[in-house]
């Protein structure tokens, strides 16, 4: 193919990648579980200069490292905004991980196989779901991979580069494989899994498939040391001040944080759980449609491996291996398995141009393009014309009454857009209107539907209207409140407490209310307010992220004692 030829691809890959990802940013606030949270303790890492020992409101959050906050914080240094600043960091992680896919994919094999792979990995839907978020997730997603790309550069080495050992082994990529298993930790605290990727190389050196560890060679242990170095980065000093505080409360943190939320929580998960099956059902459903390969794939992975070929074998096995380290604890939740995804699309890249010449492959893809668009289109049209009973109780839950309409008619939008892409690129170029399908989604989902969306996922909207009905110069008090309330509050607020109890909670916002009765309001969840207020003097402000929420006057709690 002409260098011409070869650069439109390479660049059309990565504008579509930037589109599909980036489509949105700067259009809305973070939004639960995760994002309120982790936004919060950024910005009080601004605000107060404590980068070390996270914040949740008044309290110390010792359930993440403060590595993903580090980067929300540092974006909003630079860009001033925080509706760019709390998803860059997932943006640029994902951009990473797709070019970690994308060069080791040209590395082992060519460049066109590089761009497959990264287009199996762009377009599988919890790929991209967990891009435009922002949780943890992609952070320590690209740590794993980029660990594995040095992990696999310097032990495939050797096969790829010439017989006998020919190319060398490439020690600085060894380094960084290890870093990166360290920084996986301090994100999230299972980068440990980059190691994982040892146990198949290891076997396949003693097999003799072309693959060499050089455990032997001195400068093995440079990968130790640099794992140990990376964690030290935040480890060291965070000990340092910890131990040499006098507070019980960051002991308490470091043995939160370090014992409970790591080892104790992987052996004996108190949530989340889930049967031994749950990440083959998450595999089939979320990683649509790359996962609608494997049927075809595993006879040709067979086949590859049969001949020693050591490229595919550590990343299958590695798969393999994250899977079971997933599988074993009870607690499990969805993008727990999402580290495994690259290395599937790195050892599907080089079988799909061949998969894609198969009519049987082709009649899927086109399949699969028709039950997507026609899904969203009869949805969305049932949403418009009709009541469905999963409308309803999405609206009722989530305060979307002025928003029905056009949210149904967005979705009818996402549908008559598959359509038009069936008729577009018919049967001929099933590929083409699958991806033409799902940029379109993610577009829309970035620049219509969450704009949308926005005012009652973020609590934007009730904090607004809280602010509107106490007044600028009221004082404002949260009471079993949740982190988006705190974030999205339009004046400093008393809070008191996040992991305290509802009711204990409840007191101290009234006796922190009888001080000024006249000025002071309680926002209080539904579920906390004492039996003692006056519901006939309170204001009921609906349900919002699934939360019924009621604005307390003084006067209301005038006979609470």
């Amino acid at each position: 193919m002409p260098t011409n030829a070869r650069t439109r691809e390479t660049w059309l890959f990565w504008i579509l990648a930037l589109l599909v990802l980036g489509a949105g940013l700067g259009l809305r606030d973070p939004w639960p579980a995760d994002e309120p949270r982790f936004t919060l303790v950024a910005k009080h890492m601004v605000e107060s200069g404590d980068w070390l020992f996270p914040h949740r409101g008044q309290e110390l959050y010792s359930d993440k490292p403060p590595l993903f906050m580090w980067l929300q914080a540092i974006a909003y240094t630079v860009f001033g905004n925080w509706r760019v600043a709390f998803l860059l960091p997932s943006l640029l992680a994902a951009l990473g991980t797709l070019w970690c896919v994308v060069d080791l994919g040209s590395r082992l094999w060519t460049r066109r196989v590089g761009l497959y792979a990264g287009y199996a990995l762009l377009f599988a839907l919890q790929f991209t779901w967990q891009a435009k978020k922002a949780q943890i997730d992609p952070l320590v997603v690209f740590w794993i991979t980029l660990g594995n790309y040095g992990l696999l550069r310097h032990v495939l080495q050797v096969a790829r580069t010439g017989p006998n050992g020919a190319g060398g082994p490439d020690w600085p990529m060894w380094m960084l494989g290890w870093a990166c298993a360290a920084l996986g930790i301090i994100t999230k605290g299972v980068g440990i899994v980059v190691l994982l990727m040892l146990v198949p190389a290891g076997i396949a050196s003693l097999r003799g498939w072309g693959v060499k560890v050089h455990v032997r060679d001195p400068r093995f242990w440079l990968g130790p040391l640099a794992f140990v170095l990376a964690a030290c980065v935040w480890l060291v000093p965070m000990l340092v001040a910890a131990l040499g505080s006098t507070g019980p409360e960051y002991r308490a943190y470091v043995d939160d944080i370090l014992l409970r939320q790591t080892a104790k929580r992987y052996g004996a998960s108190w949530d989340h759980g889930q049967p031994v099956w749950y990440f083959l059902e998450v595999m089939a459903t979320m990683w649509l449609p790359t996962v609608l390969a494997l049927p075809w794939a595993i006879p040709a992975w067979r086949r590859r491996l049969r001949r020693r070929d050591p490229r595919y074998l550590l990343p299958l096995a590695w798969w393999l291996l994250v899977l079971l380290f997933f599988t074993l604890p009870s607690g499990k939740r969805d993008m727990y398995i999402l580290p495994a995804l690259p290395m599937l699309a790195l050892a599907l890249g080089p079988l799909l141009p061949g998969l894609m010449r198969k009519r049987a492959v082709q009649w899927v893809a086109f399949g699969f393009t028709c039950v997507f668009a026609f899904a969203m289109l009869l949805g969305g049209l049932a949403m418009w014309l009709g009541d469905p009973g999963f409308e309803r109780r999405f609206v009722a839950e989530r305060g979307l009454q002025n928003e029905a309409a056009a949210l149904a008619m967005c979705v009818t939008a996402i549908g008559v857009w598959g359509v038009l892409c069936l008729l577009w690129t018919g049967r001929r170029r099933p590929f083409a209107g699958m991806i033409a399908l799902l940029s379109g989604l993610w577009v829309a989902f970035g620049l219509m539907l969450t704009p949308l969306l926005n005012d009652s996922s973020s609590a934007r909207g009730l904090m607004t209207e809280v602010g509107r009905r106490i007044g600028p110069d009221a004082e404002l008090g949260l009471v079993a409140w949740r982190e988006q309330n705190l974030l999205m509050a339009d004046r400093p607020v008393a809070e008191f407490g996040f992991k305290v109890d509802f009711d204990e909670q409840m007191q101290h916002g009234l006796r922190w209310q009888r001080e000024a009765p006249q000025s002071r309001w309680l926002l209080v969840q539904d579920v906390a307010l004492a039996g003692c207020v006056d519901v006939a003097r309170t204001q009921h402000l609906g349900n919002a992220n699934r939360r019924g929420w009621t604005l307390v006057p003084g006067e209301a709690a005038a006979g609470c004692r």
